[in-house]
């Protein structure tokens, strides 16, 4: 069970604090059944709220400060998304967000880049599905190492540039 003010990965939602730990009454509902009352780290306008023991979505606790330094410096060596053909490109990249995996984040965001180059250099833009997408993973994953290496999410992406450079 996380704890009230853990930040922790809800499902595509990405970073989320626990702001509280309820019960709620609902008329018909379990008495005494505990939630999670999430604030998305991007809309903090928002919340969230969830039963303690949901398996719907995945969660998990963030990255510790050493496992995100650890996956930077293995980028280089996490592969890159098998996309068959075309018509299966949406179907994964949806899979790959719903792991609430940090590689696979890297492997979609290393996919999408490879492929935002081919196209350029065909004289062709991202496609807005592409587009959306590598939003979706670069969100997610900057979203998290910011919370985890304790720095502002713009300045995580030249961070892992220069970290990744390194090497």
């Amino acid at each position: 069970m996380y704890e009230k003010g853990q930040f922790i990965i809800y499902g595509v939602r990405g970073v989320c604090e626990v702001v509280d730990i309820t019960t709620l009454d609902r008329p018909g509902g379990s008495e005494g059944k505990l939630y999670y009352v999430l604030r998305p780290y991007a809309q903090k306008a928002s919340k969230i709220v969830t039963p303690v023991d949901s398996e719907k979505t995945v969660t998990r606790p963030l990255l510790s400060r050493e496992e995100a330094l650890e996956l930077i410096d293995g980028i280089q060596e996490v592969p890159e998304l098998e996309v068959p053909s075309d018509k299966q490109r949406e179907e994964r990249y949806k899979e790959a967000l719903k792991t609430c995996d940090c590689r696979a984040w890297v492997g979609m965001i290393k996919t999408l880049y490879t492929r935002r180059r081919s196209r350029m250099a065909q004289g062709k833009k991202m496609t807005d599905l592409d587009e959306r997408y590598f939003r979706s993973a670069e969100d997610n994953l900057c979203s998290e190492l910011s919370v985890s290496l304790g720095m502002p999410r713009e300045d995580v992406e030249a961070y892992i540039k220069e970290r990744v450079s390194k090497k």
